[in-house]
């Protein structure tokens, strides 16, 4: 029977990679799939791995219709297996209810991969309604560290090495950036406490160089 199965993990956990290496394996045994991502980093219709593996892909904009795209190329004689859905919590609910249907009605392997929640640790839509709706959720077990050392846990948005808490959900951006060289928008994996916190790798920096006071009164 066909699966929906929903991989997550914070940024740089290797989501992207398993989802390239579940494509692979599949596609080596003959089956035949398609690749779906979002506003990847590597930009439109592309999935790309940390690990310098890029593949093209569909783009999955707003109005993409999983179920109508679905139905039209298999009545045209085309063979789908499997889907790989990468970045998948930048889909709609409604998206998500596509892909759940492609699996139930059409007996479509669909595997997903993607963070479970945003920079305010908050459910990403497509996301939820996976959680909700999957027939297996599974949290990668490559653990991605904060700067102190812990798992990390929590996702944050930085602008020159400063956290932030408001702003667009969607903002395309790295965790590869040096904080020596600040962006406008990178991204940086914490664990809970310095999260909550907001204390960064470049704001643990600066308090670590600065100078300590002077003893007076």
């Amino acid at each position: 029977m066909a699966e929906l199965t929903f991989w997550t993990g914070t940024m740089d956990a290797g989501k992207s990679t398993l989802a390239l290496q579940t494509n692979h394996n599949h596609a080596a045994r003959g089956r035949v799939g398609r690749l779906y991502t979002s506003h990847d980093r590597a930009g439109v219709a592309r999935v790309s791995s940390r690990l310098g593996l890029t593949v093209e892909a569909s783009e999955v904009t707003p109005d993409f219709d999983f179920w109508r795209t679905t139905v039209d190329a298999l009545t045209q004689g085309a063979r789908i297996d499997y889907f790989v859905c990468d970045e998948a919590q930048f889909y709609t609910r409604e998206q998500i209810d596509q892909l759940a249907k492609v699996v139930d009605e059409l007996q479509i392997d669909v595997f997903c991969f993607g963070i479970l929640t945003d920079f305010r640790t908050r459910l990403f839509e497509g996301s939820a309604r996976l959680v909700e709706l999957a027939d297996r959720t599974e949290v990668l077990q490559v653990e991605a560290l904060c700067w102190c050392g812990k798992r990390a846990t929590h996702n944050a948005r930085t602008e020159d090495g400063v956290m932030v808490t408001e702003g667009e959900v969607i903002v395309v951006g790295d965790v590869d950036v040096p904080v020596d060289e600040p962006t406008v928008v990178s991204y940086e994996v914490l664990c809970r406490q310095h999260h909550r916190r907001g204390l960064t790798a470049a704001r643990a920096r600066a308090v670590s160089l600065a100078p300590d006071p002077l003893p007076f009164g």
